[in-house]
């Protein structure tokens, strides 16, 4: 089979919605050179808050990007996945909390990246709910990335098009966030068709016209879609803001070493890494097919892998290490859906339940662990006993059985038979080598469905996925858990929110 990265449109396609392809490119050079012909205010007069020249360290952001389904360049309202226009403001901070609180838990993200446009900035009907979200995240400490994202009729193709509407609808939301020093500004999401120069220009434009936003609150992205940083970051005007940066594999479409991607991404960077945010970048965390949703995952803790997408993974997590860089991954939820329905092919996370009451799935180990690293810390290990939340007991392979159901066993004492190692394609195996057996849905999916070991065999009965809710699900069926029944025996049951579903590490 081809490498998949050439068959799979990249994570945001060139097809766009028909307002971002009615605009001649003629228009569009002339409204651009309009809005950089504005004069730039000189950065001696701005106000004491824009003369703050705290050092930028972009390590300390350390998060992922939230997103609408099918991507955020939308000539209407994001609605950001799992929320829904009939919501509130309460719902919506409601949701957000659960969704947040999932990126906490699950990788200790202190940053979260979210989109904006003319329809969802103070002021608008969705944008005054939508605040719900920023709201959620920075009562939780959270760092909040606002983005602005075009196909709205404000930008399109990379490209400012209306410069008055991008002014009106920026001064909504400085003037809602920009005391808030949780609240960071990226004026515009992936410029292109300006050259180097001119997007400097238009960069400058934005923080004089914002002269009581800190400039350690403001984040230029790169030339050239975001793809470079190495030009803003040479430019004087721009000093003490952070930069972005996106590095995807589908921008070269070929199969590089993982020397040959670390040197790709250094020459992006440049000498302004310890100011570089890396706020897009991903990789499947599935197999990386598009026709089959429950392949298993790629292993992203392989250094000696030969797959192209795990050598770039590896070089981009390795490079903002070393590099003293952020990360904000793409995307954490939402984006695309290919073949896939429930969630895009790079996402780290699916989304569970109903309601406020919303869980977030871990798709592939691995995947969660290189961003981790990215951030300079140890992911850990991925062996623990299981303790059932219900008992306080533990998921326990009864000793001196073969292929048997598994029971929880009231006293959690650490054995061989009660240490289970999650890998990156789901499975959840018990004891090494030769002895090595697998977690396993016997026969057909469905409540009562008992639950034992047996041989790993790679099938899809033995890939679970963990939630943020404590429960641990079967990739067959994302709505049944792994449940224990009032004999202390272990089935499958239709997820309820009961203890008896819910698990913990230790």
């Amino acid at each position: 089979m081809p490498n998949s990265q050439h068959t799979r449109p990249s994570p945001h396609s060139a097809v766009l919605p028909p307002t971002r392809t009615r605009f001649l490119r003629r228009a569009l050079a002339c409204l651009a050179a309009a809005l950089i012909a504005v004069p730039i205010t000189m950065l001696s007069t701005a106000s004491p808050a824009a003369a703050e020249t705290n050092p930028t360290d972009a390590s300390k952001f350390q998060g992922v990007n939230w997103a609408r389904i099918h991507d955020n360049f939308v000539n209407g309202p994001l609605y950001l996945e799992g929320l829904a226009e009939t919501d509130d403001y309460d719902t919506v901070k409601a949701k957000a909390n659960a969704i947040l609180g999932g990126f906490q838990s699950t990788l200790g993200a202190n940053t979260v990246r979210l989109p904006i446009n003319r329809y969802s900035v103070p002021g608008t009907t969705w944008g005054d709910k939508y605040t719900g979200a920023i709201d959620a995240a920075t009562a939780k400490g959270f760092k909040v990335i606002l983005s602005y994202w075009d196909g709205d009729g404000v930008g399109n193709n990379g490209h400012i098009v209306d410069a008055a509407a991008f002014t009106s609808m920026w001064k909504a939301v400085t003037d809602k966030y920009g005391s808030n020093g949780l609240v960071y500004f990226e004026p515009y999401n992936e410029p292109k068709g300006y050259s180097a120069t001119d997007w400097a220009n238009v960069a400058a434009n934005w923080i004089a016209s914002n002269p009581t936003i800190p400039k350690n609150r403001i984040i230029v992205s790169g030339h050239g879609d975001n793809q470079w940083v190495t030009s803003v970051c040479a430019d004087s005007r721009l000093d003490g803001t952070y930069l972005s940066l996106h590095h995807y594999t589908f921008y070269t479409k070929g199969t590089r070493t993982y020397d040959e991607w670390v040197s790709d991404f250094k020459s992006k960077v440049g000498t302004c890494g310890t100011r570089t945010i890396l706020d897009e970048f991903g990789a499947p965390m599935d197999k990386g097919t598009d026709s089959v949703v429950h392949e298993a995952g790629k292993d992203y803790n392989d250094a000696a892998s030969t797959d192209n997408f795990v050598r770039y993974l590896r070089a981009d997590t390795d490079s903002v290490r070393s590099l003293g860089m952020g990360a904000v991954y793409w995307p954490a939820l939402g984006g695309k859906r290919v073949n896939h329905e429930d969630y895009d092919w790079y996402s780290l996370f699916d989304l569970k339940g109903s309601g406020t009451n919303l869980a977030l799935g871990v798709r592939n180990i691995s995947g969660i662990d290189r961003l981790k690293y990215a951030w300079g810390r140890d992911p850990g290990s991925h062996t623990s006993m299981l303790r059932n939340v219900g008992s306080n007991g533990c998921l326990d392979h009864p000793l001196g059985e073969d292929n048997v159901q598994v029971q929880v066993y009231a006293q959690c004492w650490g054995g061989d038979n009660q240490q289970w190692t999650r890998t990156p394609s789901g499975q959840l195996t018990v004891y090494s080598g030769t002895n090595k057996r697998c977690l396993d849905a016997w026969g057909v999916i469905k409540d009562g469905t008992k639950v034992g070991t047996y041989n790993c065999n790679g099938q899809d009965n033995q890939r679970w996925r963990f939630y943020s809710d404590g429960t641990i699900r079967p990739v067959l069926n994302l709505d049944l858990c792994l449940d224990r029944n009032g004999d202390s025996m272990v089935q499958l049951w239709s997820c309820w929110g009961g203890n008896n579903q819910k698990w913990q590490t230790s």
